[in-house]
């Protein structure tokens, strides 16, 4: 069966259909949900049910516009306020770290692969490396969301920041790398000013741009809401594609344009979050079906000792030596939270669109790149994947989630802002019921959360220990002065109205 214009419609609902129902066996098989994503595409492919689809070229148009969403909205999610203590580690883990594992497995690559009857030369070897190099935003978002895993030592918003910010340092090697193998030049000096405008460019442009987005958000005065959420897609794309344009490196540029807007205060925010977090699911979705479709299952089988090998020395060698080296300047971290960044170091689906660049440019052993590649990203998808949770709890690193009460928030032009406080012994003390509490004259306690069930609070309501209660209270009050006058001493969760 051939994917064309008059079927794709057809074939393409009945795909997202089988990939949601496949989700829903995510947790219950212990499997990262994308890797289910991407079985299912290769079922449907020409080893399975039979559709034929071979473009390297869509592939890649598909992978550019879902990593564009993938990574605005991974950066809309990222807090400064998180991130701000592990700053550096991130941005070297995210460019020293990757270099690190390219020139480590590139190495390892070129002395085992004549080992195997594989030919691939020194440049060749690294450029491998290089593809593989980062690792996945969109694998590392999707498990930490998918598991609710809560880690110590602010390693979750380390991995975050890494994995958002990594993909630019391995496509500048790659590119890199191919412009040497297609020339027949080594210009180290030429590859080094590449990198740096790249870099600078991209940085500058997605800071600029994430700029310009939450002017013009703010000012543009829609009168059809549903259109912002329209507006801000465009910026997205904009702020990868413009950036792309003039030399910048367009990855880096729409993850900061995304951070950007994330931290700063814009017009119906909560409905637009909303909207890129289910765009960047279906993108997502729709990214690794294709890559599960483009991909000839069978052919596997010839790099399978050569793949598991490069795997195993990605997983237990070159993240390792990358990670220990790059963190080593930095004392804030133990020994177990280095040994645990190692470990997820999660390939997915960018090392595969990276992989299809060699296909497009037609390199002699761009089919053994790019089988190597995909049979990497399922291994390191099974084995690091799906033990992202009990790796923690051997280290010691695993903490449990705190469980939100309620999930609402105030529109950023309300001056105020909701709270939230879990009952305990103490609050108590001069009673169980609300007229009993003596709370500011500013304050109001919305509503009750128990177990499962919400309750509408009324001055006789009783208050047991554990309720929620979810209060609202002017902007500017004080906190201190808030927790003094009632007279308990317990940290309040703060919700602020522009998250």
């Amino acid at each position: 069966m051939i994917l064309g214009t008059e079927n794709i419609v057809l074939i393409g609902s009945i795909l997202l259909f089988a990939s949601i129902i496949a989700s829903k066996f995510s947790s219950k098989l212990g499997t990262p949900t994308l890797l289910l994503f991407l079985v299912v595409g290769m079922a449907f492919g020409v080893d399975g049910v039979g559709i034929q689809f071979d473009s390297p070229t869509i592939t890649q148009f598909i992978g550019m516009l879902a990593l564009s969403i993938i990574l605005f909205s991974g950066g809309m999610d990222t807090k400064t306020a998180d991130i701000k203590p592990i700053a550096a580690e991130g941005i070297t883990l995210a460019t020293l770290g990757v270099f690190l594992t390219a020139g480590v497995t590139g190495g390892l690559i070129y002395f085992i692969a004549p080992l195997l009857g594989i030919n691939l030369t020194l440049i060749e070897s690294f450029l491998l490396a290089a593809i593989m190099s980062s690792t996945d935003s969109a694998s590392v978002f999707s498990i930490f969301s998918t598991k609710k895993q809560g880690l110590k030592e602010n390693l979750r918003p380390l991995l975050e920041l890494e994995s958002g910010s990594n993909d630019p340092m391995a496509y500048i090697l790659t590119i890199v790398l191919l412009g040497m193998i297609e020339s027949g030049d080594m210009n180290l000096t030429d590859a080094v000013i590449k990198f740096l405008t790249q870099m600078i460019v991209g940085a500058l442009s997605g800071y600029l741009i994430g700029k310009l987005t939450v002017i013009s958000i703010n000012r543009i005065n829609l009168k059809n809401k549903s259109l912002y959420s329209i507006l801000l897609l465009a910026l997205a794309f904009f702020s990868f594609a413009f950036t792309d344009t003039i030399g910048g490196n367009g990855y880096l540029a729409v993850y900061l344009a995304g951070v950007v807007v994330g931290n700063n205060k814009i017009y119906n925010k909560r409905s637009l979050m909303a909207f890129f977090d289910g765009i960047s699911w279906l993108f997502q979705i729709i990214m690794f079906l294709t890559l599960g479709l483009l991909v000839t299952p069978h052919e596997l089988w010839d790099v399978l000792i050569f793949g598991s090998i490069i795997a195993a020395v990605m997983i237990f060698i070159s993240r390792p030596i990358a990670v220990f080296l790059s963190l080593a300047p930095f004392r804030n971290l133990s020994t177990k939270a280095r040994t645990y960044v190692s470990w997820v170091g999660l390939r997915g689906a960018v090392p595969i669109i990276f992989a299809t660049y060699p296909m497009v440019e037609g390199l002699e052993h761009d089919d053994i790149i790019f089988n190597t590649v995909f049979l990497i990203t399922i291994i390191s998808l099974i084995i690091q994947g799906t033990t992202v949770t009990g790796m923690a709890n051997i280290l010691g690193l695993s903490t449990k989630e705190v469980e939100k009460g309620f999930d609402i928030a105030l529109p950023d032009e309300v001056k105020a802002k909701l709270t939230e406080l879990r009952v305990t012994k103490e609050f108590l003390v001069n009673g169980d019921t609300l007229r009993s509490i003596n709370l500011p004259k500013d304050i109001l306690v919305m509503m009750i959360r128990r177990g499962d069930n919400y309750i509408v609070p009324r001055g006789d309501t009783q208050i047991l220990i554990n309720d929620i209660l979810l209060f609202i209270k002017e902007e500017a009050r004080d906190e201190n002065e808030y927790q003094k006058s009632i007279k308990i001493k317990t940290l309040f969760k703060e919700k602020k109205s522009n998250k």
